[in-house]
């Protein structure tokens, strides 16, 4: 009889819900008002510099990346940067932060059939604030037997959490959209790691994916985990 896998994780943004369409879409703002100063090419790069130098002191999410922009504005103009420019790219922060949860298709389905089943968290970085407000409105917390907000995502990070759940990392699973922090970590420790790709990767979370490791499998939409799920279990235990 097939064994159960103990534990089923997720990451949130871009996974269960559309989160990086919004930063494009600030992005290219940011590229507007700045356009009189710099090539969208080259202040998209001093933005992305801004931000990985950042992560240390600030974190993932929109607050990072909103003060990354100002702070990338400041230097591009040499400290001549408008108020009226930093004001609206504040703006562009206040509004990503007020957007609406839209989820991506078969999570709902996916996640309330596998609830029924098997124990399942959500592992998610950023903004704690953030990405509360973002689970609260997409309607499935309930559905989960914990949330985990963490400031990186390590394979010790993985490996305590599962632990601290009463799982050995080889009977958990993590599906996600980032090779980087979703997958490459899981697969480390001995966890399975399911990729769901999406359109749109922030360039920081890019990584070659472990298309050797036994314990990597990828799947187009996250309607296809369950039955994904079944196939691993019944692999497991033949």
């Amino acid at each position: 009889m097939p064994k159960p896998l103990s534990i089923i994780a997720f990451d949130a943004d871009d996974t269960l819900w559309h989160n990086e369409r919004f930063f494009q879409l600030s992005q290219a703002r940011f590229a507007e008002l700045l356009a009189d100063t710099a090539a969208p090419e080259n202040l998209m790069a001093r933005l992305e510099a801004a931000e990985r130098r950042n992560l240390v002191v600030y974190g993932y999410g929109i607050k990072g990346f909103v003060l990354s922009m100002i702070e990338t504005a400041v230097e591009v103009t040499e400290g001549r940067v408008s108020g009226a420019v930093i004001s609206e790219l504040l703006d562009l922060g206040h509004e990503m932060l007020r957007h609406p949860i839209d989820l991506l298709d078969g999570v709902e389905d996916t996640i309330s059939t596998l609830t029924r089943s098997h124990r399942l968290l959500l592992i998610t970085k950023g903004d704690l604030l953030d990405q509360e407000r973002k689970l609260a409105q997409s309607g499935l917390g309930d559905h989960f037997h914990a949330i985990e907000i963490v400031s990186e995502k390590k394979p010790e990070t993985y490996a305590e959490i599962f632990a601290r759940h009463g799982a050995a990392a080889e009977d958990a699973l993590m599906s996600g959209n980032s090779i980087r922090s979703d997958i490459l970590p899981v697969v480390e420790i001995g966890g399975w790691g399911v990729h769901v790709p999406h359109e749109l990767l922030w360039s920081l979370e890019a990584a070659d994916a472990p298309e050797t490791s036994p314990r990597f499998r990828r799947i187009n939409e996250l309607g296809a985990l369950t039955e994904l799920v079944r196939r691993i279990e019944a692999e497991e235990n033949p």
